[in-house]
């Protein structure tokens, strides 16, 4: 198992999101994941920096920590010839500590190019999964050319490329993405601790790692934590339907005038104590999951960052190894 820390680029600028990544390596995290949009969820969050600079600023500024994008999509706002360089140049700078997450996107982030986002679930996988194809071709070297139903490639190289390729890890939420994941990815990425995911990617011939964000927020009391959550974080309880659709911040906002402290509180493992955030963390385990992202919706990062190295690592990596024996 590898445990790894969630960078909110919604909620943080640039410069907080690279002191926080340095803050997690020292508190002993294996990797950060940091979510690649172009708005936040809400406007309170107030932030959405590129999530690639950022990156590469966390590479000079670390050398053990992994870095992954959780996730990019690599069909509309971006080209896949655009993410194959991006991710290249990030395993090189990185020395081979970079995770490609990949997925099927989000209208919020991918109609601000004008060309709009695909109505339909299949027509996103369809594209997902000839982009997925279009990046493997062109770390293969050389020029390249790709003709497909929705992309295409036209006499490309992507020149510095790593000795060791990048993992592609793809998100999944149901069972035809998790076929994607395992035919064309090196990995799986989730957001919801449903052990059907993992099956589906394991039956399908998946055999790589398995990513999945759990839902915490940390404050010195639960209430502070839950109230938090709620005021940032609330859009996580829409669905996965509501969340790929919805085009504004304005519109998550008014999506979730009715959501409750109760409902964060069951989403979310508030507060400090550490059984809270580790039975969390179990769910995850027990559904498949061997690389767990610590997703903290409380308002204070430094402190989460410091209860999860007083309170919570060695707790954490105590049930990797009851998984490992069992």
């Amino acid at each position: 198992m590898q445990i790894g820390y969630k960078l909110a680029a919604e909620a943080y600028g640039p410069g907080e999101l690279v002191r926080q990544a340095v803050m997690a390596e020292r508190a002993g995290f294996d990797f950060v994941e940091i979510s690649d949009h172009y708005h936040p969820w809400l406007d309170n969050q107030g932030h959405s920096p590129f999530a690639w600079t950022v990156l590469g600023a966390i590479a000079a500024r670390t050398d053990r920590i992994g870095l992954a994008t959780g996730v990019t999509c690599p069909t509309v706002r971006y080209h896949p010839a655009i993410i194959a360089q991006a991710a290249a140049t990030m395993a090189l700078l990185s020395d081979g500590r970079f995770t490609l997450g990949l997925g099927s996107g989000e209208r919020l982030n991918e109609h601000v190019v004008g060309r709009g986002f695909p109505d339909t679930v299949s027509t996103r996988q369809e594209m997902l999964r000839e982009a997925v194809e279009i990046i493997k071709l062109l770390w293969r070297g050389g020029y390249q050319s790709y003709d497909g139903t929705y992309l295409r490639l036209s006499d490309a190289r992507v020149f510095d490329l790593p000795d060791t390729l990048p993992v592609i890890a793809v998100a999944a939420g149901g069972e035809r993405a998790a076929v994607l994941a395992a035919e064309l990815g090196d990995g799986l990425f989730a957001t919801e601790d449903r052990p059907e995911i993992v099956k589906q990617y394991r039956d399908a011939g998946g055999t790589g790692p398995r990513y999945a964000e759990v839902p915490v927020a940390w404050a010195p009391d639960e209430e502070t934590a839950a109230r938090a959550a709620l005021e940032t974080s609330r859009w996580a309880l829409t669905g996965w339907k509501v969340m790929s659709e919805l085009p504004n911040p304005a519109n998550f906002e008014s999506a979730t005038t009715t959501v409750r402290m109760e409902d964060i509180r069951e989403k979310f493992a508030c507060g400090p104590d550490p059984a809270r955030h580790v039975e969390a963390v179990q769910r995850y385990l027990d559904a498949g999951f061997d690389r767990v992202v610590m997703q903290n919706a409380g308002p204070d990062p430094e402190g989460f960052i410091d209860f999860y190295s007083r309170e919570l690592d060695a707790r954490l990596r105590g049930l990797g190894t009851q998984q490992s024996s069992g």
